[in-house]
């Protein structure tokens, strides 16, 4: 009976060595997997998590793809910190020198990728929706289609008018992002800028309202690309309007012929009533005709000083400026009419 205890108990301690053996093991391989990089094919690639996805399907993904040895290892190194439930769906950038805990750290933490799209100053609102209709990552649903009024009441400012109010810049994206989300962000963006510049004004400004600030300063944006004319343009417009002058600016005229404009404007054009057309309204148009950038927002609430009121290409992307009719008229032979 003593002889048959101790075979037992000397088995026992066998399959306890042989257990704690097995369970170092698993640890040390279980470290190893946790501590060791991914294996990839090349420097990056993106990794796709659907929707719904669940830890275990996820880490199936991984070791299809060869990313990892173990799913099981993963599941485990996810349960071990708490993060069995807090994956987020989307695309990762995975690098070469990402461990397992890295990779599950940015997935928990939704550092998916992000896709530029870029509203460039100058534009109008139909060419910043053609563009977000047209980025291959989001938009895609046809806001084109969709008619100003309704695609403001989307962005809930119903009655409002679109133009002007996006602001230009490049914006960063998750794939499938709505092209509504796309223009909310750059509304907000726009509201605060307009805001921020607003507060910090010259004084004595003939605009009396941070929207009719935006309405000139659309007008400015579309006049010149040299942003160090933009305070002197601004000053331009700043003068006419302060002496009841109007603005007789090209870009309303084409802005009020809409699709009719072909690249020309003739006398026919400046003359035509539009509620655009500064050759014949008095004052500011009704709303901005562009998306002007915050330099030119500037600019029109810091006008530079000085006496012009007058001013003409000289084709090369800069303007000669006058502060009488007839010095323009010379402006406008030497540098229109070539003589």
């Amino acid at each position: 009976m003593m002889a048959h205890r101790m075979t037992l108990l000397r088995i026992l301690s066998i399959l306890l060595i042989a257990l704690g053996a097995l369970g170092a093991g698993l640890w040390f391989d279980y470290q190893r997997f946790a501590t060791t990089p991914v294996v990839l094919e090349s420097e990056s690639i993106v990794f796709d998590i659907p929707a719904g996805s669940s830890l275990g399907e996820i880490a199936q993904r991984l070791t299809d793809r060869g990313l990892i040895a173990h799913p099981y290892y993963f599941i485990a190194l996810a349960y071990r910190h708490g993060d069995q439930t807090r994956i987020k769906a989307g695309e990762y950038t995975l690098t070469a020198e990402m461990t397992p805990v890295d990779v599950l750290e940015r997935i928990v933490r939704g550092k998916v990728v992000q896709y530029p799209i870029t509203l460039v100053n100058g534009w109008t609102f139909r060419r910043a929706v053609e563009a977000i209709d047209a980025h291959r990552h989001f938009g895609g649903e046809g806001l084109a289609a969709l008619t100003d009024a309704e695609l403001m009441a989307q962005l809930g400012h119903p009655g409002e008018h679109p133009e002007g109010r996006f602001f230009p810049d490049t914006y960063a994206f998750p794939r499938g992002t709505s092209g509504i989300e796309v223009l909310r962000r750059a509304m907000q963006r726009m509201k605060l800028v307009l805001a921020e510049e607003w507060a910090g004004r010259a004084e004595g400004l003939p605009v009396e309202t941070p929207y009719e600030a935006l309405i000139l300063a659309s007008i400015v944006e579309k006049e010149t690309a040299a942003a160090h004319e933009r305070a002197k343009i601004a000053g331009v417009f700043v003068r006419r309007l302060r002496m009841g002058m109007r603005l007789q600016t090209d870009p309303t005229v084409i802005y009020g012929m809409g699709e009719r404009y072909a690249g020309d404007i003739r006398r026919s054009d400046l003359r035509e009533a539009t509620a655009y057309n500064t050759y014949v309204i008095d004052g500011l148009p009704p709303t901005p005709i562009s998306l002007p950038g915050r330099g030119t927002i500037h600019a029109v609430l810091h006008p530079a000083a000085g006496d012009a009121l007058f001013f003409v290409s000289k084709g090369d992307g800069t303007h000669k400026f006058s502060a009488t009719y007839a010095e323009h008229k010379r402006a406008v032979r030497r540098y229109i009419l070539g003589k």
